[in-house]
């Protein structure tokens, strides 16, 4: 578990610092794949690392919970032997005393025991699945920030860093292919499969005990595995890229139609109840949309001269609202 929480601590840090570096670079958003209001690179990356935090913040706080309760959970041979001995606090304190003192604790994995007094032969394990659960949120993700990436890599956003003798392609030379994202979205989906089945088995078991649990309990290293493997690829293509400030600032400032949408919404607190129509009519569509159309449209609409310079003054990379100031906002929470 450890292994895991450092090596997430390290992708978190590392989306962390793209997220610091290009606060203020401003970006084309693509909802739907398709060109829309403006952001930031680093308030993109932003939005993983505080999604990550919140998970790895709960997966470092697990409680495990302990069994020593015999056969079937009743304490029965211990009783019968030394019935004058009040054996639930003693293994209550042992537990969460002197079997705590001898544990590795880390300040950033506040690993806990808790004496679990109702269980049949086994623990439940319903803490199995509660962890799983959570390493699979993690997991998802970065599913989701391994696809971001490779698209921004395919639009040229984001640079590959060519490595050294290694083969983009077998047949195109030319090839730097985002292999290191893709591999870790493979082996986070292959984690989080063997995760599910997990989290629906272990919690069962028949009457008062079977085995079926113990033979897929074998599986937590090659699952960890998987996840190990992944968390390593992520750090090595993080290693790999560049931001492409030109490229996305060029695409950005080519997009003069997503200014649309404060346009629209200016006329409507000027009384413009057709406002939207208006400019859906202009922009839709209409992939030609330039700075002068969209200041000659302007030009033409009845209103003052401090609306239509307010509108003037929009340009693709200053509509970002608060985007660029999210990291100190964070930081003052």
């Amino acid at each position: 578990m450890c292994v895991l929480l450092d090596a997430q601590d390290k992708i978190m840090t590392g989306i962390e610092d793209l997220a610091r570096k290009y606060e203020n670079l401003p970006m084309l958003s693509l909802t739907h794949g398709q060109p829309a209001s403006p952001t930031t690179f680093g308030k993109e990356m932003l939005v993983f690392s505080e999604r990550l935090g919140r998970q790895m913040a709960q997966l470092g706080d697990t409680i495990f919970l302990a069994k020593i309760g015999g056969a079937t959970g009743t304490l029965a041979a211990l009783y019968v032997t030394y019935p004058k001995i009040d054996w639930q606090h003693e293994i209550d304190s042992f537990i969460t005393q002197d079997f705590m003192s001898m544990m590795d604790r880390r300040d950033d994995f506040n690993i806990t025991y808790e004496y679990n007094r109702f269980t049949t032969q086994v623990e439940p394990k319903d803490v199995y699945a509660e962890i799983f659960q959570n390493i699979s949120r993690v997991n998802v993700i970065l599913v989701g920030f391994c696809q971001d990436i490779w698209g921004y890599i395919s639009r040229e956003w984001i640079k590959q860093i060519p490595k050294e003798g290694e083969i983009g392609s077998s047949t195109m030379p030319h090839k730097v292919n985002p292999i290191d994202f893709e591999n870790a979205e493979g082996n986070l989906g292959l984690a989080n499969a063997n995760f599910e089945f997990l989290c629906r088995k272990l919690p069962i078991s028949r009457f008062q005990r079977d085995l079926s649990d113990s033979t897929v309990q074998r599986t937590f290293g090659t699952d960890f595995a998987y996840c190990l493997i992944a968390y390593e690829s992520i750090l090595k293509g993080l290693g790999k890229i560049s931001v492409n400030e030109e490229k996305i600032l060029a695409d950005l400032d080519n997009r003069w139609e997503i200014l649309a949408e404060p346009i629209q919404i200016i006329l409507r607190r000027e009384g413009f109840s057709t406002s939207y129509e208006m400019l859906k009519g202009l922009t839709r569509g209409n992939k030609i949309v330039t700075k002068e159309s969209l200041h000659a449209f302007i030009e033409t609409l009845d209103v003052t001269n401090v609306v239509r310079d307010e509108m003037r003054k929009l340009t693709p990379r200053n509509y970002i609202g608060n985007a660029a100031s999210r990291l100190s906002v964070i930081a003052n929470q």
